[in-house]
């Protein structure tokens, strides 16, 4: 047995402790915490990954211990203490030789813990206990998905353990994980098939692969550290697993079962994902099995490409011919929505399901009732005209947010801009202004609004759109002074190379240059 050596002396046949029966080589040998204390931050002897060699004495073993424990621990998402597989992995040898070497140098790996100014990873469970992890992992019928709860025996996870233990469901008969018969992981783990299983060849899915796949990924889990070894007989688990009824290959279902259920204990322990994964991810994300993505605007600039003639037809000889580009965004105009109907979007998201779409009603009246419409339709977003009264902004605003499309507010003909938006209780998604011609120099005029709007309001969230003959000549300007989306029209709808046209708007600026979100996630 490995003796500690924080404590003296070695054990006799009864194993209690005699300091008097120690030789004199062990008690010349130095300790670990000696060996610790006398190791500086930057001291340490590096293994090399291509020739590991076997330390010469006590001293040097613990201190390349010591360093590649540190390294363990130094490595995102790892436990805050560090394990024994996980110190042999940064020692680059096995761990069935670190623990031979552990045994030989008398070395209790506790002792290195203790040498470590870590935090206890159990103060990160002192409290109740009710985590949540999923994953999905493989491809084909053999794609394994897993959702997960582990928690405390005495709260609402071990509640749900014995519910699902006594109370059998024909079709998703719980049944708990086993590496192999009379031999379960630690924390106890209960496993739900999400799929009903009605013959025998799916129970052999059930309770052959998947039962040990899950199984062993809890067993490793407890001991690379994942789940903390004081926790292994407080928490249970259940494991929620989809076993399709076509699989065939059991190597496949073992091996994406056990790997969804290690990264989803994995992303439970460490409760992921943060709020900042989730944002930076949410409007890049497109789900594999929906099929389409559900475009918002929070990468500006934007080429809004206006389809005010009223041609059904016209307007999808448009959109065919248009280039690939998450910068562009199709306006489904007044005279188009009037021809008709709202239900004219409907048709044009056939052959543009991916694109975001806005419906120009103009509202003057009944925002509420329009706004449901234009939804109904599959809209994104819905204008309303500025010169509509408070009241009726407000229920247009109110309505798209409650329905989780964008309000926008088109302020042409409107003199003051910034008295109607102080005038409304919620603000636009977007404001549409319209850029002028000076008479005397035939430069752009109303573009210094711009600037004006958003120092009036600093703390609001909101795009602006500028509309009125827009070119890339006078784009590149209404860009520099701080617009989000340009609207054009004729310059595109109305000519003989659709690309072409679109493209001198997208390569007017870097940021209109990358036309695709190079970054954006399908699945992980």
């Amino acid at each position: 047995m490995i003796i500690s050596l924080l404590q003296c002396g070695t054990t006799d046949t009864n194993n209690t402790y005699n300091c008097n029966t120690k030789d004199k080589k062990e008690q010349d040998s130095p300790t670990v915490l000696n060996i610790c204390k006398n190791t500086g931050d930057n001291e340490g002897i590096i293994m090399s990954g291509t020739d590991v060699k076997k330390p010469s004495n006590k001293e040097e073993f613990v201190k390349i211990v010591l360093q590649a424990a540190q390294k363990e621990t130094g490595v995102k998402n790892k436990p805050t203490k560090p394990t024994i597989i996980g110190t042999a992995k940064e020692m680059d040898i096995h761990r069935d030789t670190l623990y031979s070497w552990l045994k030989e140098f008398n070395v209790d790996f506790k002792e290195i813990i203790n040498c470590m100014p870590t935090q206890n990873i159990d103060e990160k469970f002192s409290g109740p206990t009710y985590l949540i992890g999923e994953s999905l992992l493989g491809e084909g019928n053999e794609v394994a998905h897993v959702d997960l709860m582990i928690g405390d025996k005495n709260g609402p996870v071990g509640q749900a353990f014995a519910t699902g233990m006594a109370s059998l469901s024909a079709g998703h008969t719980p049944l708990l994980a086993v590496i192999r018969p009379n031999l379960p992981p630690k924390p106890y783990t209960l496993i739900v098939p999400k799929v009903t299983v009605k013959n025998m060849a799916d129970t052999g899915k059930i309770f052959g692969p998947a039962q040990a796949a899950v199984a062993k990924a809890v067993a490793d889990a407890a001991e690379e550290g994942i789940i903390p070894t004081t926790k292994l007989d407080e928490w249970v688990i259940i494991v929620s697993v989809f076993i399709h009824p076509q699989a065939t290959d059991y190597r496949k279902i073992y091996q994406y079962n056990y790997g969804a259920t290690k990264m989803a204990l994995q992303r439970a322990l460490i409760k992921y994902p943060s709020l900042d994964k989730i944002i930076y991810d949410k409007d890049r994300a497109k789900h594999p099995i929906m099929g389409f993505k559900v475009p918002r605007l929070w990468r500006p600039p934007y080429l809004q490409i206006a389809l005010d003639a009223p041609s059904l037809e016209g307007a999808k000889k448009v959109i065919e011919q248009l280039p690939g580009s998450d910068r562009i965004i199709l306006e489904v105009g007044t005279p188009l929505i009037k021809r008709y109907g709202t239900r004219v979007i409907n048709e044009i998201r056939e052959i543009a399901k991916d694109k975001f779409i806005i419906a120009d009603l103009k509202t003057l009246d009944v925002g509420k009732v329009e706004v449901d419409i234009a939804y109904e339709d599959t809209a994104d977003a819905v204008v309303a005209s500025g010169l509509a009264p408070a009241e009726t902004l407000d229920a247009t605003v109110q309505e798209a947010k409650r329905l989780g499309t964008y309000a926008i507010i088109d302020m042409l003909n409107v003199e003051d801009v910034l008295t109607k938006l102080k005038s409304i209780k919620d603000f636009p998604d977007i404001i549409i202004l319209h850029r002028g011609i000076d008479q005397e120099t035939g430069k752009s005029s109303g573009l210094e609004r711009i600037k004006t709007i958003r120092e009036a309001f600093p703390n609001k969230k909101f795009l602006i759109a500028v509309a009125g003959g827009i070119v890339p000549e006078t784009a590149k300007e209404a860009l520099e002074k701080g617009a989000d989306i340009l609207i054009v029209g004729r310059y595109v709808t109305q000519s003989k190379d659709v690309e072409r046209s679109v493209r001198d708007f997208l390569e007017l600026t870097p940021n209109m240059r990358e036309d695709v979100d190079l970054y954006r996630v399908h699945t992980e």
